[in-house]
């Protein structure tokens, strides 16, 4: 196997990444107990399939990457889906006599010993081929596809239906929860959780409708029917989603929330659930949250230029607000946790009042709040107060009592950091002023207003260059004039006026035909300098665009965009798509 120091030399080497961000990773790799690769992996500094690339290259193997290839029944059947899924190994060719193996540990001698056993046995050579965790599990879903699957559960589950009757008759005392946790209901939940975390979604909702169960998965921020369920199977899988949950089964006339923590292809994965009684049915929607990976940096969600400067200078205060905006799902806590994690050091005292707590920070004092028992955010804020913080992150500021008391703790020589339903940076202030905090108070502790919404990137495994209509070109450069060309030059390398480039996803296997994968931050960073603090403490309550230019350079959200859909990042249809209003 080869050694870290190998690993390190050559991820210098191909220029993968900088001598700095290694530098913090190998020391946060000592502290956390943790291989380098695996820090730089959950921080997104280097992609999985190029480290995997260096790793082939260093066990002397060839590279190979599953996620887009089509790989027969026949030979993917050579080895087990039992072998391969012990193993992590996986056949995904075949020619004269000879089979082309992936392996995602080539260390691992017993998977070896057990592919050369099934190689002799049929006549066969193996020639292996170094791949990755994501590759395999990607070539690993075609052993069975989702409706294959699903097909066999129900089919039990039918001949199950038949029986009833009698079963019912025979053991009355059999409880609900006894039956959920049987196949096939508990198979048919596995599965559909299971496939959403392959799938990349972000929520899973289960829903009844007049004759149907139909299950949605949304993947970057947008939903697709995944499965149509029979609408008998409906109320089974409430019920089993409930036990796994610790929810109360008998109850079906109120809304419940509760939590599942699963390990799901060695991930730890936790699941916010929460139910809904509707006219006949309850309604279900899991939220997932990946718990092994990390704070993502502020570049990886796509902050640059002015707007990064902005943030990088003000959260080396001491004192005062910092808040994000947006609508429901645009990525709020993630943000906040970035900063945050650009915060923690040895020497600073942080506290996190969460519902419920996505991101576990090494070194974060994280309490989730309780509603159900009195621990709200008010609550918990004024506690917070007599722990000696250095900063303090609010989840969200949702009435006038959290909002006084946040502002009291950004007057009181604390950094306070928090989230809030507003539409625009600018839009903020008024809203703020609306919930009783007065305007000399605003404009003395709030320094940093960012305001954001998540677009979907443009896949990199089928992006192509494509023409624009020409009536938006019009559009775009009154656009261009705005945001300032010099602007423009410094953020898009290559960036030629007369020969604007755009990009698109053609639809490929990796992206499920959609064109996108993944997302990016288009975001307005506002910085409350002394010139605006002046307006605000004035009496000012509205600010335009234009006012807001005059104080600093300002870029809105759809400007950004813009400039994500010059750099190749995304597409001018994604940014109409989230502009809308």
């Amino acid at each position: 196997m080869p050694k870290q120091e190998d690993i390190i030399k050559a991820l210098i080497e191909y220029n993968l990444v900088s001598e700095e961000t290694l530098n913090a990773a190998i020391k946060e790799a000592k502290e956390q107990n943790k291989k380098v690769e695996d820090i730089l992996l959950s921080g997104k500094e280097v992609k999985e399939e190029e480290l995997t690339k260096v790793k082939a290259a260093l066990f002397g193997l060839p590279y190979e990457d599953l996620a887009e290839k089509e790989i027969g029944d026949t030979i993917l059947n050579i080895i087990s889906s039992e072998v391969s899924e012990n193993y992590k190994i996986i056949c995904f060719d075949e020619m004269n006599g000879k089979i082309k193996v992936g392996i995602v540990d080539p260390d691992n001698f017993k998977a070896i010993e057990a592919v050369d056993f099934l190689a002799k046995g049929k006549g066969l050579q193996v020639e292996y081929y170094f791949i990755s965790k994501t590759s395999f599990y990607k070539a690993f879903e075609r052993y069975k596809s989702l409706a294959k699957e699903l097909s066999s559960a129900l089919e039990t589950r039918a001949k199950e239906e038949e029986e009833e009757t009698v079963t019912i008759k025979e053991e009355e005392k059999t409880s609900l929860e006894e039956v959920t946790k049987s196949a096939p209901v508990a198979k048919i939940v596995s599965v559909i959780i299971r496939h959403a975390i392959d799938g990349g979604a972000s929520d899973i909702h289960i829903e009844p409708l007049k004759n149907e169960s139909r299950v949605r998965y949304r993947i970057d921020g947008i939903l697709h029917t995944s499965l149509v369920l029979p609408r008998s199977v409906h109320s089974s899988i409430v019920a089993r989603v409930k036990v796994m949950a610790n929810l109360k089964l008998d109850e079906t006339r109120i809304p419940q929330d509760g939590r599942i923590k699963l390990k799901i292809n060695e991930r730890e994965v936790d699941f916010r659930v929460s139910t809904l009684p509707l006219v006949a049915e309850e309604k279900v929607v899991m939220r997932i949250l990946d718990t092994s990976k990390g704070a993502p940096t502020l570049d990886a969600l796509g902050y640059q230029g002015q707007q990064l400067e902005v943030i990088q200078n003000n959260i080396k205060r001491t004192e005062g607000m910092f808040l994000v905006t947006g609508p429901t799902g645009s990525g709020k806590s993630t943000t906040l946790f970035s900063v945050l994690d650009l915060l923690n050091k040895e020497g600073v005292n942080i506290s996190t009042l969460e519902d419920p707590v996505e991101y576990q920070m090494k070194g974060v004092n994280q309490s989730q709040v309780k509603p159900s028992i009195g621990y709200t955010f008010a609550s918990g804020l004024r506690s917070f107060l007599r722990q000696d913080p250095d900063v303090i992150m609010v989840g969200e500021i949702r009435d006038e009592e959290t909002a006084e008391l946040a502002v009291h703790a950004a007057l009181t020589g604390h950094f306070v950091l928090s989230t809030l339903h507003t539409n625009s940076a600018p839009a903020t202030l008024p809203r703020l002023m609306d919930m009783g905090v007065q305007s000399f108070l605003l404009g003395s502790t709030i320094h940093t207003i960012v305001a954001q919404r998540l677009a979907r990137k443009i896949c990199q495994k089928c992006k192509e260059e494509c023409e624009v209509p020409k009536d938006y070109m019009v559009e775009l450069k009154k656009e261009i004039e705005n945001i300032g060309l010099d602007y423009v030059k410094k953020i898009v390398k290559d960036f030629d006026a007369e020969n604007i480039k755009f990009s698109r996803g053609k639809g490929c296997a990796h992206c499920g035909n959609s064109g996108y994968s993944g997302r990016i931050a288009i975001a307005e960073v506002l910085d409350v300098n002394k010139k605006l603090k002046k307006m605000i403490v004035d009496g000012a309550k509205n600010f335009s665009n234009e006012e807001i230019k005059s104080t600093q350079r300002f870029i809105t959200i759809k400007e950004d965009g813009i400039l994500k859909v010059l750099q190749g990042g995304t597409t001018v249809e994604e940014i109409l798509r989230i502009m809308k209003d």
